[in-house]
């Protein structure tokens, strides 16, 4: 008899609610049974939109008896409140990224839910889709020998040419590391496993910014956290792998992730999608060639962590997009930033279990969507 589906109350029905409304209704592991928002009339908008059956504010999804777990979408800086909330609540938690902006909150949820036997899951789950699993699956088949380094760059020029509301990229807690750091970083370790020692240097490049889109086009904002941050990263594996991200970079050639072994490199497709494509060199072939994805969920399945949570839960297995990876990812971030700012090398803390591989033909989703 198949198991009760997992009941989730979602809390912050912004733009990206939607992904995660649209995928949810398809899983069969997940019953989605609020929607709630500090603006009441968007709560009730997205519940209409995908047939949620209750619309409500955050403390009384909170206090909902029949929610197990909370899927917390607000922004990153009250993901830390969000999540304890959560979890002194009773319930386990799903965080988009990243975990807390701040070590302590993150390592407060993690405990808790140790305690508690509650879980804690986030995002990226982009680790799960077609393109990257299959790269594991190559990695682990030893495609490309032994991985000795790797390099990962997120070049752009900011978001403030098309966002409508930029200021938060700017502000302590985002800037390119935070915001886009969590989907080269989870791939690194979901691929390669835990760092253990990582170098760094960070600057703002520019202390202004002029907003360039509408409707606050000409207003002028203060950069609170650096734009342009590299690193590198020493696994405990061995590997070791270069990391720039930047808001101050107009154009360039190098871009996205590469593994590199003693019989090969591996070309990853973009962490912030689900899809590929995936190519591998080889010295024999003297070529780049695609390898066909072995796996599905190419399109976008933001939430797919959610439902192997959800899985998870009922099996009594670990979730594959963990707190600890999340959390260590976290860390990370942070030891870059900390080791520019203090001039020297910054060992790792935390540690994770590299995650397990999804399972051939494993599906999320199976639910055709009608809408």
């Amino acid at each position: 008899m198949p198991s009760r589906p997992v009941t989730v109350g979602l809390i912050g029905c912004g733009t990206i609610s939607d992904i995660y409304l649209k995928n949810g209704s398809r899983a069969p592991d997940l019953q989605i049974l609020a929607c709630a928002d500090l603006m009441l009339d968007r709560a009730q908008a997205q519940a209409a939109k995908y047939g949620v059956p209750r619309a409500y504010s955050p403390d009384d999804l909170l206090a909902d008896p029949e929610i197990e777990v909370v899927l917390d979408l607000t922004i990153p800086a009250a993901h830390g409140a969000i999540g304890l909330a959560a979890l002194r609540a009773g319930k386990s938690v799903y965080q988009e990224k990243p975990l807390s902006v701040d070590r302590e909150s993150a390592a407060q949820m993690l405990a808790l839910a140790g305690e508690s036997g509650l879980r804690v899951g986030c995002a990226p789950d982009t680790f799960l889709g077609g393109g990257l699993q299959t790269c594991r699956a190559l990695i682990d088949a030893g495609a490309i020998g032994r991985p000795v380094a790797a390099t990962a760059f997120m070049h752009s020029h900011g978001p403030e040419s098309w966002h409508p509301s930029p200021a938060f990229f700017y502000q302590v807690g985002a800037g390119p590391m935070f915001d886009m750091g969590p989907y080269y970083l989870t791939a690194l370790t979901s691929l390669l496993g835990p760092v253990r020692r990582v170098t760094g240097s960070a600057q703002i490049s520019l202390p202004e910014r002029v907003i360039g889109s509408e409707p606050l086009r000409g207003q002028t904002l203060t950069v609170e956290t650096p734009t342009h941050v590299a690193g590198v990263l020493d696994f405990a594996g061995g590997v070791v792998a270069t990391l720039v991200t930047s808001f101050d970079v107009y154009s360039g050639r190098h871009y996205g992730l590469e593994i590199y072994g003693t019989e090969g490199t591996l070309v990853l497709p973009d962490p912030n999608t689900f899809g590929g494509p995936v190519q591998i060199f080889r010295p024999a072939e003297r070529a780049y060639a695609e390898q066909p994805l072995a796996f599905g969920h190419a399109e976008n399945s933001r939430g797919i962590g959610l439902a192997d949570m959800a899985q998870a839960i009922r099996a009594g297995r670990p979730h594959r997009a963990s707190g600890e990876m999340a959390y260590h990812v976290l860390d990370i971030m942070h030891a870059i930033h900390d080791s520019s700012r203090e001039g020297r090398h910054v060992a790792l803390a935390s540690t994770m279990e590299r995650p397990a591989p999804l399972p051939a033909g494993w599906e999320a989703f199976p639910i055709a969507d009608s809408r």
